[in-house]
This record gives C-alpha cells, structure tokens and sequence, in this order.
C-alpha cells in the first residue's frame, strides 16, 4: 500500500494547477523536514509540465493555511549545526518557490504563521480571506523565522513594519494585511482558488517575477523614505539604533531572539539577500540551542497539552453543557467575566448587584470594552450590539432559574460568600455549579454553607480579565470531578488557559505572590528605593515590578490578603514593621491616587516620595545590589511554588509554571519557577537560600523538597521526576549548613 502523499495537484483551464498541500491525518497544515523531497518533486514536475502556465499553492484544510513548522523536530537537533542545516533547508525549499519561472500565488485561508507566511512570502503573490491571520511568531518561542522570512518580509512591506511584525511575533487580519502590503486581495472565501488563479494567470502575462524588485511597490514619498532607511547605511543606522533601543528598553536584553532578528535584517540590507540568508540561518541554529528557547518552547508546549486537559485525571467524566452564567457583582472582576463569557464563550450572562448604579457601571464597562473593539476596526457595530445584548442585569436573583453556573465576586468577606452560597442554591436550577472568583478565602470554607459542597469551587480570574491569560480552578475534597470539568472546558471557551490546583490559603498564585511582595517591602525597610527595587525585578525579567504591582492591587487588598498568610503560614510571610502605617494614612494605591507612587489622571508620575516619610524610611541604601535585590524577590516566590509543589497543592510542575508565568509575569525564557530550578540546578538554588537565610533570617528556609532535590540531583521535569504531594526523603536533607 502506497504512503500518503502531503501534496496534490489539480489542474485548471488556463493552464493553472493548484497545488494544494494536505498533510494526512491532520486537523491542520504544519511544515515538517521530510516534506521537502516530495516538495521538490511537486514543484519539478510542474516546472516542466508545459501545459502549466501558473502555479496556485493553496491549503486541503479549510480554514487553514499553514499554522507554521512543527517545532517538536527540534527537540531532536543536539548542535547549533544542525539547527542551522535544517534553516538552510528550509530556505532552499522557499528559494525554489521564489526562482520558480511560472508565477506562484499563494491561497491564504485562515492561519498563516510563521513557516506558512514564509512560503507565502516566497510566492511571487498573495491573496487571502477575511478570516486569514498572518505574522512571524517565531520570536515568541526564542527563535527567528528561518526559512527567509527575515530577509523577504522587509523587502516585500518595508523595513518599520517588518521590524514590528518579526520583534512583536503578533498577527495581523486580512485588513491590516492588505494595507501592509503583504496581500495582494481580500476575497470571500468560496472564490479563494479562483481569484488566486486569475492572478496568477495575470502575473503570468506581465512576466515580472524578480524578487529584489519589490522595492518598487512603494511610490511617492513612501518610496523615498522605504529608500533612505533600508537603502541608504546612515538610515539604517538610524533605524536600527531606534529600534534596538526600544527593544532593550522592553526586553532588557533577556530575550536574544529579537536581538538576532536585528542583526541578521541589518545583514541582508546591507550586504544583500544570500548574505543576509546565511546570517539568518546561523542565528537560528544559535538560537535553537539557547536556554531561553528551550524554556519558550516548553511553555509552549505546555499550553498546546492544556487544551486537552479536562482538569481530572478520570477519563470517562463528562463536563456538563453550559447555556447560560449567573454573575454576583458588576464591578471590575464581575464585570470582565460577563465580558469574556458572552464575546468568547458566546454565552449569555445575568449580571446582578446589589443596586441599580453597580448594574448600570457593569453594563457600562462592558459596552466601552465593545466600542473600543468597533474604533479599532476590530468588530463591526452591529456585532458588537448583537453581543451586548447577551448581557442583562438585576438587582435580584430573578433570571437566574436557568443559570448552570453563578460565579460570585463580591467583597472578601466569609460571611458574605458563604449567604451568597445558599441564595444561588435556593434561587437557582437544580444542581447549579457556585464558583467563587476568591483571591485568598478558602473554598472549603465557601462550601461549609452549601446543601451540595459538591457543586461548589474556585474560579479565580486576573484583572483585567479580559486581557489577562489565566484562570486558576480550586477544587476542594468534595468537589466533584464533573463540576471541574465543567468548570474547565467553560474557561478554556471563555479564552483562558487553564490550571486546577487543590484548596489551601491563597491557593497557589496569591500564595507565591504574597511571600515576594511581602520580601521587597522589607527590602524597602532596608532603606533601598522604591523605583529601584521595581527596576532590579524588571531587569530581572518581570512585566512589573513589586511596588508597582502593589499599587495596582490595591495597599488595602495587599494588606487584608498579608494578614490571611500569616495567619496561615506563620514567620515566612510575616512583613517589616510599620507597613500598616501605610493603609493608616489612607495609601490604597492606583485606585485612589495615593500609594508607592503618586498618580495624576490615573496615570504614575514617579515615586511619592512622602511614603518614605509615613514608613520612617531613608532612601540611601546602595550596598544591596541590584542582583541581590531581585534574587530575594524571585527566589521568595520559587520556594513557596516548591512548598505548593511538596503539598500537593499543583497536579504537576507545568501547572506550576504556567500558572506563575501566564498569571504573575514570572520571567517567560525561564520557563517558570520550576524550570528555573532546573536550569540553576536544586544545588544552586539551596546554597543562595541559605546564604539569605543566615543574613535575613529564617523566612529563607529551603523547602524540604528543595534539599532533597539537591541531595539527590533531582529535577522536576524530564524522566524521573519528582511527583508533586510525593513524600520528601527526610533521610537525605542535610541540615549542616543551616544556620
């Protein structure tokens, strides 16, 4: 029996044969290394078929172009060599494509990312539907495009725009596209194939397939100033400084592939296209093997494993369907959850408050959040009418006899949740799933007053939920398996990715926060500066500094949740003294213009220097460095991750760092608290500990785990792996070093 074939062709009148790449046995079109001799071959036998005048290189998925290279192969490269043989591949493929003596045009349907683009970048033209996405995501998993998507793009739309497209890794519609340049047309996709032929044929009869002349799409002014910065060095020069300025000021020269992405452009516009070509495959294969792509990729991984996750080991459980959300509270928590439910999980949502204001703010914050997608021609008014309507408010439980699930976010208050609890039970359907958007509260305590604790669990969105990523799932002893699974697939449908971990104090992400937060306020008691301990943890690689972060939680919220830990866990989380002189003097934060630093229009304009005088602190500390500043703060937050780890709070390490990255900004190219301990090694990491704990005390105590680890060499991924919740070999912790 013959393999397979990934590539077919169907011939057309005219003269045009679509070739249409179809790989078996796929839900979508990925590019793998043993494609390319049937590759080569397709593209031969058209080359001297002469009753092919024009090629059309379209897609057997619908709605789906290319999604880019499958990324799995190069787990299995051991040596920048290789990396850099399998880019040079990959360009000899598209350099067939774009040396081709036919004209190619490329049938672009839906994703187009990364080795996709690259091969239509290849094509000599390109039109796409209204539902296409193209970009060059490569820089998002540490590498760069490495099938010349570095050196074509900016030929083909302009050295600026390219530069965003390659740096950011974002995607751009059909609109954008099309204004770009990177597309030729935008069709409906039921003539895709048919108005992708006719432009082959018409480039055909031009007979112009010369690729370094796509300079010469730009006229006017646009053509003088696409000539001056990517023609001329003393424009190039400007341009690259600006933008490797920019980028450092964004990256803190933590992530290489953008710096690479940099070189090699500059390569190819300053000593032509092969020479920028092999820059950009020797830069691959660099990168291929660089720690902070192996750490991007894992979490990419991670993430793509997640979709299939139903959140319970059991198999057979089935979640329940969901027709319609009830949501207590209107304000900013509330209000984004009825947002994501209705535009992504297309739901319809009941948002209730207490009054007919809270209401009307909620609806508000929905409506704005719409008619900021209609201004930037993200949605049209129409549609965004026909989602609006899928919210309705009261100021009563009436409309919630139908609601299978009723997330709460309310004030953080037991007692409040646990009334809320029995009102749902008595005004909702029969079995009617209570999920609690809680940051700290024990979901077992919420469940105390449930007929059915069965039915009750943790939904713990981020702010803002409609940007951020994560939605943090807590079950407790009695929720049911297919509650959470519920509970999960309605999450991943509301756009989030997805961890579940186990009841406990503060759960896992408020409870790995807390502990640094709660470490750069007593390194602020220390007299260190307010700006530079945000500065040291950006540096470091955070989104945010801890400050800052505290404002925009709120000093009151930071407060009340840092009482509720040390209650809870005792000496560790315990803050300097004098912090609560901070709430005393009416400092909440961003939310009302006073905290760390000071706000104008809801916007910071610098450290309020008059905190160091309400805390008794003096700003002069220049011992500690800055390295020394972020360690404490980060490795604050990986011993407790481990502690979480130890306890069984997480089902595995991959929840455990997509949950700090995805949630907390916790570095990316590291991949995590757990992946940086393996990349430092259990050994390194105790040592450090240990130094921290003889000078500051016993808040930097190793995990047990952690000792163990490093005892033993152990790693949390990869074969062999310790198991989260798995007893800790006390007999090999060695205490000697202790203080």
């Amino acid at each position: 029996m013959s393999e397979e074939k990934t590539f077919r062709v169907e011939h057309r009148e005219g003269g045009v044969a679509v070739l249409i790449m179809d790989v078996p046995g796929a839900s979508m079109n990925t590019l793998r290394g043993d494609f390319n001799a049937e590759f080569a071959g397709a593209f031969d036998a058209l080359e001297t078929d002469p009753t092919v005048k024009a090629v059309v290189f379209a897609s057997g998925k619908p709605g789906s172009f290319i999604a880019g290279a499958d990324i799995g192969m190069l787990d299995a490269i051991d040596t920048a060599a290789g990396a850099a043989a399998v880019s040079r591949a990959g360009q000899a493929a598209m350099d067939r494509v774009a040396a081709f003596p036919k004209p190619v045009v490329a049938a672009i349907d839906g994703a187009c990312l990364g080795g996709g683009l690259e091969v239509a970048l290849a094509c000599h033209g390109r039109v796409c539907t209204e539902r296409a996405k193209l970009g060059l995501p490569e820089s998002q998993i540490g590498l760069l495009p490495g099938a010349g998507g570095t050196q074509r793009l900016p030929r083909l739309i302009g050295l600026q725009d390219a530069l965003d497209l390659m740096l950011t890794g974002k995607q751009v519609d059909a609109r954008k596209a099309k204004k770009l340049g990177l597309v030729d047309e935008v069709v409906e996709p039921s003539i895709l194939v048919d108005v992708a032929a006719q432009h082959a044929v018409r480039l055909a009869g031009e007979g112009h397939l010369e690729e370094e002349g796509v300079f010469e799409r730009f006229d006017g002014s646009d053509a003088l100033k696409e000539l001056a910065m990517a023609r001329n060095p003393v424009g190039r020069k400007v341009v690259f400084d600006a933008a490797r300025k920019q980028l450092h000021k964004k990256t803190r020269g933590n992530y290489p592939a953008q710096e690479k992405i940099l070189d090699v452009v500059k390569v190819g516009l300053a000593d032509g296209m092969r020479a920028g070509l092999e820059a950009e495959a020797s830069a691959f294969g660099e990168l291929v093997m660089s720690p902070q792509s192996e750490a991007l990729r894992s979490i990419f991984f991670a993430t793509q494993v997640m979709k299939k996750d139903s959140g319970v080991d059991d198999p057979s459980v089935k979640p329940r369907e969901v027709q319609r959300l009830g949501m207590l509270g209107a304000g900013l928590m509330g209000a984004g959850i009825a947002y994501v439910t209705a535009t992504i999980a297309k739901k319809p949502v009941r948002l209730k408050d207490r009054d007919a204001k809270g209401v009307l703010w909620g609806l508000r914050y929905c409506r704005d959040l719409l008619d900021g997608r209609v201004k930037r021609k993200k949605m049209t008014p129409m549609k965004a009418d026909q989602l609006m309507m899928q919210i309705s408010g009261a100021t009563d439980y009436s409309g919630f006899a139908d609601c299978n699930v009723v997330v709460e976010a309310v004030f953080e208050d037991l007692a409040l949740k646990q009334r809320m609890v029995r009102d749902v039970e008595a005004h909702g359907p029969e079995g009617v799933i209570f999920a609690s958007n809680t940051s700290s509260l024990p979901i077992t305590q919420i469940a105390d007053a449930a007929a059915k604790p069965e039915n009750v669990i943790g939904m713990h969105y981020f702010s803002p939920v409609h940007k951020m990523p994560l939605l943090e799932i807590i079950v407790t002893e009695k929720t049911s398996d297919e509650v959470t699974a519920t509970c999960v697939k309605l999450g991943k449908k509301q756009g989030k990715t997805v961890i579940v971990v186990k009841d406990g104090v503060g759960f896992y992400t408020t409870r790995i926060l807390a502990p640094m937060m709660n470490e750069a306020a007593h390194i602020l008691s220390e007299g260190v500066a307010i700006d530079r301990i945000d500065r040291a943890l950006l540096d470091f690689g955070f989104p945010v500094g801890p400050m800052k972060l505290t404002d925009e939680v709120g000093i009151d919220v930071g407060a009340k949740v840092g009482k509720i830990m040390v209650q809870a866990f005792g000496d560790r989380m315990v803050p300097p003294a004098g912090m609560d002189k901070l709430v005393a003097d009416d400092r909440k934060g961003r939310k009302n213009g006073r905290g760390f630093y000071a706000y104008e229009g809801g916007k910071s304009k610098g450290v309020d220097t008059s905190v160091y005088e309400v805390l008794g602190v003096t700003p002069t500390n220049e011992t500690l460095s800055n390295d020394d500043i972020a360690w404490r703060c980060a490795l604050m937050m990986v011993n407790e991750a481990v502690l979480c780890f130890q306890e069984g709070i997480l089902r595995s390490a991959r929840d455990g760092d997509i949950g700090a990255i995805f949630g907390l900004g916790f570095p990316p190219f590291t991949g995590g608290p757990f992946r940086f301990v393996d990349l430092h090694g259990p050994d390194a990491i105790v040592k450090r500990m240990q130094a921290f704990e003889k000078q500051y005390g016993s808040r930097f105590a190793p995990a047990p785990l952690l000792l163990a680890m490093a005892a033993q060499g152990l790693t949390f991924h990869g074969a062999g792996a310790v198991q989260p919740g798995q007893d800790v070999p006390q007999t090999v912790i060695d205490t000697s070093a202790r203080p």
